[in-house]
């Protein structure tokens, strides 16, 4: 009995060593077998349910991959697109920055200009320092009275004109009215070459139409304050017959009048290859403008311009700034920036301000307008009445007349800084105080000149305004004896006042 049972126990010790439970971890002093079987069920229950949720999970899996796998495409698509938008913004965002820069650049280097004119020579009146630089390529400033000129640099420089062309079409035109070839009344048929300038609107325009009559007087309103180019071809179609034509005209006006730094290629001033002008030649221009027809301001001082119901301000807007400016051109082009030929006047003074390669428009404006202040507060004109020093007429001898008309070339007028009035002296001289015939008319006979603290200012020669014949015989014959006699007289009465100062001067 006792032999039977130690394998038993032994037995039992094996499978409760194999079961993996012992009395201190289970808590639960022996295990029979009905216990070790019950364990073994649980587990096996535990194992198959984990297989079935492993299943069950890949089976959910496989139905939602197709629909997961399109909700990735969706994403992928989704960034790339933001991603080609992003790009597109910055692109587009560098080009504009870039233009912006050029442009930047190139305002900047307009604008630079007037650093660039410090380092050109500038020509002052009077060898006065200079008083401030300007922001452009040339300026020049004149006094359209004497034509001095007061400022100047780059003034020789060629640029082209642009619209400032329309000035010499504005001379030809007048020149036109005042010879009689045509009036202000002229109805001018609009040509279709106008018409298309027109039609353009990247151009100044009138807003003619083809086959249109619009008189001269609406025309030129249109050219000088509208700036049409419209309006500047069918002035010049009207004159000339042509553009080409007309074009001819205005290059030999220029050398006419001395302009030998310009050439033009149409009357109305758009780009074109060989056009080119100076700020000197500019002044000239505007001067005998200013000289020949004082009319001239009516048309380019008007503040405004209306044509068919359209209304256009000049483009000059130093009219609206300052109230002495009555005139004359603004210009612009893209490679040579912006221009202005200016006239104000002032009590007795009119200045001509010359403006060219301004970086924009209201600089333009305000270094135009720094340049005209300047000159009337700094600068005068003053006017002689040269008939207290110059007779009326000096006698002719052996002449079919007896007295012969004189007068100085021009009128006796300076310009000088203000406040120097009183330093002023007005003189004149003769060789002779007699004139023997034949003399033609024009014949310069003695010389007028102004002083300044005893240097000359001005010398205005002294002409002849009408021409004397030789006189008949007798009278011929009569003069030679008194004017022998004139002679000798003259000669004693000089040995006698030479004798008399002598003689003092010894005592």
């Amino acid at each position: 009995m006792w032999s039977m049972a130690r394998p038993l126990q032994k037995l039992g010790d094996v499978l409760q060593g194999r079961s993996g439970v012992n009395r201190s971890r289970s808590g639960v002093g022996t295990l029979n077998f009905a216990g070790e079987y019950s364990v073994k069920r649980r587990t096996k229950a535990t194992e198959d349910r984990r297989k079935r949720s492993i299943l069950s999970a890949n089976a959910r899996l496989e139905g939602e991959s197709p629909r997961k796998c399109w909700d990735d495409i969706s994403q992928v698509l989704f960034w790339v697109f933001l991603g080609l938008l992003v790009f597109s913004i910055l692109v587009q965002s560098s080009r504009a920055f870039a233009a912006k820069s050029r442009g930047v650049r190139a305002r900047a280097g307009q604008a630079d200009q007037g650093h660039v004119a410090a380092l050109k020579p500038i020509t002052m009146f009077g060898n006065l320092p200079v008083p401030f630089h300007l922001g452009a390529v040339s300026a020049l400033l004149m006094d359209a009275t004497t034509g001095a000129i007061l400022y100047a640099y780059g003034e020789h420089e060629p640029v082209q004109p642009a619209s400032l062309a329309k000035l010499m079409t504005f001379y030809l035109v007048l020149e036109a009215l005042q010879t009689g070839r045509t009036t202000l009344d002229s109805q001018v048929m609009i040509s279709e070459k106008a018409w298309r300038l027109s039609m353009n609107a990247g151009v100044s325009r009138m807003f003619l139409r083809e086959g249109q009559s619009v008189s001269i007087q609406d025309l030129l309103y249109g050219m000088m304050v509208s700036s049409g180019n419209d309006a500047a071809v069918a002035l010049a179609e009207h004159v000339s017959g042509s553009s080409d034509g007309f074009t001819e005209l205005m290059n030999e006006k220029a050398k006419e009048l001395g302009l030998m730094e310009s050439h033009f290629t149409n009357p109305d001033g758009l780009p074109s290859p060989g056009q080119y002008t100076t700020a000197h030649d500019m002044a000239i221009l505007a001067r005998a403008i200013l000289s020949r027809y004082p009319e001239a301001v009516a048309y380019t001082g008007a503040k405004e311009f209306t044509f068919q119901k359209i209304r256009q301000p000049n483009f000059n807007s130093l009219l609206f700034h300052d109230a002495r400016v009555d005139g004359l051109k603004t210009g612009h082009v893209r490679d040579a920036g912006y221009h202005l030929v200016a006239t104000a006047h002032e009590g007795g003074m009119r200045l001509i301000a010359i403006l060219l390669g301004a970086a924009d428009g209201e600089k333009r404006r305000m270094e135009s307008g720094k340049l005209l202040a300047w000159g009337f507060r700094t600068f005068t004109t003053v006017r002689f009445d040269w008939s207290k020093d110059i007779p009326e007429d000096l006698p002719v001898y052996g002449g079919d007349i007896r007295r012969l008309s004189i007068a100085p070339v021009a009128p006796p007028q300076v310009t000088i800084l203000k406040g120097h009035e009183r330093n002023l002296d007005i003189s004149s001289a003769f060789p002779s105080k007699h004139l023997v015939a034949p003399i033609a008319k024009d014949a310069t006979v003695g010389e007028l000149m102004i002083r300044m603290n005893g240097n000359c200012l001005a010398s205005i020669p002294i002409k002849t305004q009408t021409a004397a014949g030789p006189g008949s015989f007798f009278i011929r014959t009569i003069d030679r004896v008194k004017l022998a006699w004139w002679v000798l007289f003259n000669r004693m009465m000089d040995h006698i006042r030479s004798v008399w100062d002598r003689f003092w001067r010894w005592f």
